[in-house]
């Protein structure tokens, strides 16, 4: 059930293994998320601090991060900022404790994706992830369409 085609009917399955990149200093946390996607298509990269997370941002295609709000060398808006300088920037997804209307609005108004509350609702966590990941699929095929529609209209004038 851990599928994000489960939950929305008419998705698409994906074709391979979904990454996903927890970056976490909370030891419950990766396990509790490798828990809930042990029998799915989903691959669980963990990172402990910012600088682990950009390491393997710089050598893996990650369509979604979940990010604790706070980290020993950062938080979820450096790796926010880093984003915004990949070509296929990926969904961020904030988890606290205190996930309040003020930190949802903050991560939204900033660019995130969502705000995951602690402790992790297994149900939510999946169809959060889930949307997230359709979401950052169906951007790149709109992507893919744009381009394909300027290279032919390109071709036709010239």
């Amino acid at each position: 059930m851990s599928d994000p085609a489960c939950l929305y009917p008419g998705a698409p399955p994906p074709e391979r293994a979904v990454t996903v990149l927890v970056v976490s200093d909370s030891e419950a946390d990766h396990g509790c998320l490798d828990q809930i996607f042990r029998h799915s298509k989903w691959r669980i990269l963990s990172a402990r601090s910012c600088r682990e997370a950009f390491e393997i941002l710089e050598s893996n295609r990650i369509p979604v991060v979940v990010c604790e709000c706070a980290l020993p060398d950062g938080s979820w808006k450096s790796l926010l900022n880093r984003f915004a300088q990949r070509s296929d920037e990926p969904l961020l997804i904030v988890t606290s404790r205190q996930a309040d209307e003020h930190l949802w609005a903050e991560v939204l108004n900033l660019g995130g994706y969502d705000v995951l509350a602690k402790p992790f609702d297994r149900a939510e966590v999946v169809r959060v992830i889930g949307a997230a990941w359709l979401h950052w699929r169906q951007r790149g095929v709109a992507h893919t369409m744009r381009r394909a529609s300027v290279e032919v209209a390109l071709k036709v004038t010239a």
